[in-house]
């Protein structure tokens, strides 16, 4: 056989996809960038309940559950809960640099507290001007025998200290203004027991229900009642009360009986000295809260219930 009679030899290569090299694909990838996602959820929702506060969690717990119900009426959320200390207390992060909401509602708080607290303070220093004078009465003969036309109460004015007439114990002559002798002595007793205070005072007169025949064209219950308490702010005055301490002296003639059922009762017929608390001082001078009168605001505030409209200058009432 000659050289030329030789065929060339073929070889054929098949090369099969896939094995080792598959190992080399994206897949993996994908897992990976899903479990990266997952981890940075985690933490972000860790990272959101240790900042959010109880109220806040509560809330949002609320409205999984009853989301209907926080809906329509409300539920705790940062408006109830913003400060950063468990239990509530003063938000520290808020001391500086910003002011806090509720600065204000807190002073109002605060003001209405002190003034709660200073206004029971002196109801308290009431009560014991109320004993002092009580055993004032007591230890004096001659005021003991009238104790019972004396009648003492701490109402929210103040200390009222009441003299009353009896049916044959009265305490000015009849039809005037002219004291009885155990009157100037149960006034001189009070002027020296409120010697000691610094509340201002006021006075009234009272008249039972019978007028005169005059009726209010001439010498009535008022002129009577506002002499009375004139004749009395005298005594006061002479048994050595400071007359600054005076703030007002009134005439009430009937208008405000003791005895409702009764308005011809002698007890109706009476002198009453009130001992102010500072509130109702202030007010009965115009220094107190405004009213408003058909939308109009008015300077000063309403008188004590037992202060009266009718104000007399500090004179003989004739």
């Amino acid at each position: 056989m000659s050289k030329d009679d030789k065929k060339p030899t073929i070889v054929i290569k098949r090369i099969k996809k896939g094995g080792h090299a598959s190992h080399h694909g994206g897949a993996w990838k994908i897992a990976y960038a899903d479990f990266v996602t997952a981890m940075m959820a985690f933490f972000l929702l860790m990272w959101l309940l240790g900042s959010t506060t109880k109220g806040e969690l509560q809330g949002i717990a609320d409205y999984f559950n009853t989301p209907l119900k926080v809906a329509m009426h409300g539920g705790s959320g940062s408006g109830d809960s913003s400060s950063i200390i468990m239990g509530g207390g003063r938000d520290l992060s808020r001391t500086f640099g910003q002011k806090s909401m509720t600065d204000k509602p807190d002073r109002k708080r605060t003001i209405n507290l002190q003034a709660a607290q200073a206004q029971k303070r002196e109801i308290t220093k009431l009560e014991e001007l109320k004993g002092r004078m009580q055993e004032a009465i007591d230890a004096n003969a001659g005021l003991r025998q009238v104790a019972n036309q004396i009648r003492l109460d701490v109402t929210t004015d103040g200390l009222r200290i009441q003299i009353v007439d009896e049916q044959n114990r009265p305490m000015f002559d009849n039809g005037s203004a002219t004291l009885k002798g155990y009157t100037r002595e149960i006034l001189s007793e009070i002027a020296h027991t409120l010697n000691d205070v610094d509340n201002r005072i006021t006075l009234s007169g009272h008249t039972d229900g019978l007028a005169y025949a005059g009726g209010l064209r001439g010498y009535s219950n008022w002129e009577l009642s506002a002499d009375r308490a004139n004749a009395s702010r005298r005594q006061l005055i002479a048994g050595g009360i400071d007359e600054k301490k005076i703030l007002r002296v009134v005439g009430l003639a009937d208008s405000v009986p003791l005895n409702r059922a009764d308005r011809l009762a002698p007890s109706n017929r009476r002198i009453s000295i009130i001992v102010m608390t500072k509130t109702a001082a202030d007010a009965a001078v115009g220094d107190g809260p405004k009213l408003e009168i058909n939308g109009a605001a008015q300077p000063g505030a309403a008188p004590p219930a037992n202060t009266p409209p009718v104000t007399l200058p500090a004179t003989p009432g004739k």
